[in-house]
């Protein structure tokens, strides 16, 4: 692959991470509270139906297995999590668990590529976890243990989609990839949200708006990049990509809520940009071996001379 096409989707990619950092801000300000699993299945379903209606392609054979797979993993279970998480654990406390998921990539990646990981891409996930952990965490981060367990498996199942995700090579467009999975998501979400929660509210239009924003930007335009992306770039290199989320999270918390920023926090930023970019250099591919020289070929024996 060409560097400048390498570096076109690493950017392309980093927008999705980089778009999910508005998550935190849009569901504290905008949507009503105490609905994580309703909030998770109107984020997927509406727009993973839609997109389904405008391409009018559906899974074949083995393929609706791998989508409900694939879709549970990586929104019906990483989503619901997220939203228990978000609820249950300060915004810092959730962002620094999620940043061990580039580090479980590896592991997967381990695991079902058989890619050992390098040293230079534990180092930049060791790293990203502490960046995160100086970006976000406060003294005063309470600690709860559902919402870790919760922070933890969501993360675990995002991670192993990830690397599903690259190794079910889809035999369709990312955007069709994505529709299939936002609406096997969705649907598994439904029965859950309708039978564990209470009915929402009555909708405001504040409300409608943040819905279709988390859906439509949140979830249709940053999926289709992600899984884009995860065709052409290693797992774990997306995966670092992810820590641009909680910089999204703390910059848009200064613009918009007058959050205040502190130098380490500054460096905090610092370190994760510092991390994402080891996370791309360590996750290209290791250089072909030379091809033997004739020096090195086994000499032949001469002929025989005839007197």
């Amino acid at each position: 692959m060409k560097k400048t096409s390498l570096l076109g989707d690493t950017l392309l990619t980093a927008i999705a991470p980089a778009i999910w950092g508005s998550t935190y801000l849009v569901t504290t300000q905008l949507l009503p509270a105490g609905h994580p699993l309703m909030l998770a299945m109107l984020r997927a379903l509406p727009v993973g139906l839609l997109l389904l209606v405008l391409l009018r392609q559906l899974p074949s054979g083995t393929w609706w297995l791998r989508v409900f797979v694939l879709g549970a993993l990586n929104f019906t279970i990483f989503w619901s999590l997220l939203f228990v998480s978000a609820y249950r654990l300060p915004g810092g406390v959730a962002a620094t668990v999620g940043a061990v998921q580039p580090l479980l990539v590896l592991l997967f990646s381990w695991l079902m590529f058989k890619q050992a990981p390098r040293r230079l891409g534990l180092l930049a996930g060791a790293a990203g976890i502490a960046g995160v952990a100086l970006l976000v965490l406060t003294p005063a981060a309470a600690l709860d243990a559902w919402g870790i367990g919760a922070g933890l498996l969501g993360t675990l199942s995002m991670a192993i989609g990830t690397t599903l995700s690259k190794r079910w090579r889809a035999p369709v467009a990312p955007l069709t990839f994505t529709a299939w999975q936002l609406s096997a998501g969705g649907l598994l979400l439904l029965p859950l949200a309708l039978w564990l929660e209470p009915p929402l509210p009555a909708l405001s239009a504040q409300n409608i708006a943040g819905f279709a924003y988390l859906g439509l930007v949140g979830a249709g335009l940053t999926y289709w990049l992600w899984f884009r992306g995860l065709q052409r770039l290693q797992p774990a290199a997306a995966a670092s990509l992810g820590l641009l989320s909680p910089v999204t999270a703390t910059v848009l918390g200064w613009l918009v809520l007058d959050q205040q920023l502190a130098p380490l926090q500054i460096l905090g930023a610092v370190i994760i940009l510092a991390s994402a970019w080891l996370g791309q250099w360590a996750a290209r591919p290791a250089p072909a071996k030379p091809a033997p020289t004739n020096a090195a070929r086994p000499l032949r024996h001469a002929a025989p001379v005839r007197s």
